[in-house]
């Protein structure tokens, strides 16, 4: 069965970093395709904030542009999300997202992230 397993959420004050990561676990995996980051603030709707390609195309919403990077190893079917000058906004619970595609499959297969807790407060 495959997981989407996620690290590194905490309380960080306004312009320290954090990174997070996501490992895709599971027998069954043949292929990981698009992997991302989401993130929802308390209220508010859930919003993509990076996503990356296995070739390593990347796109990111523009509150982050410039602060955050998002990079993968396809071998080891992880991604990472490196947020530097965080800010009080950026505060939410961020979501790890992957399309999977198991062995003797056809079809693409959306998996979540539990989700960590991100803070940024002084």
């Amino acid at each position: 069965q495959v997981q989407l397993v996620e690290s590194g959420g905490g309380l960080v004050k306004p312009g320290e970093s954090l990174r997070l990561s996501c490992a895709a676990t599971g027998s069954s995996i043949f292929s990981v395709n698009i992997m991302g980051w989401y993130r929802q603030a308390p209220g508010k709707q859930r919003e993509l904030v990076a996503s990356i390609t296995r070739g390593g195309s990347t796109n990111y919403v523009d509150a982050v542009t410039g602060r955050f990077a998002i990079s993968r190893d396809n071998a080891k079917n992880t991604v990472w999300l490196q947020m530097n000058s965080l800010e009080p906004e950026d505060t939410a619970v961020y979501y790890c997202h992957a399309y999977v595609k198991d062995w003797g499959q056809s079809l693409w297969e959306e998996h979540w992230g539990q989700g960590t807790q991100v803070t940024v407060s002084s």
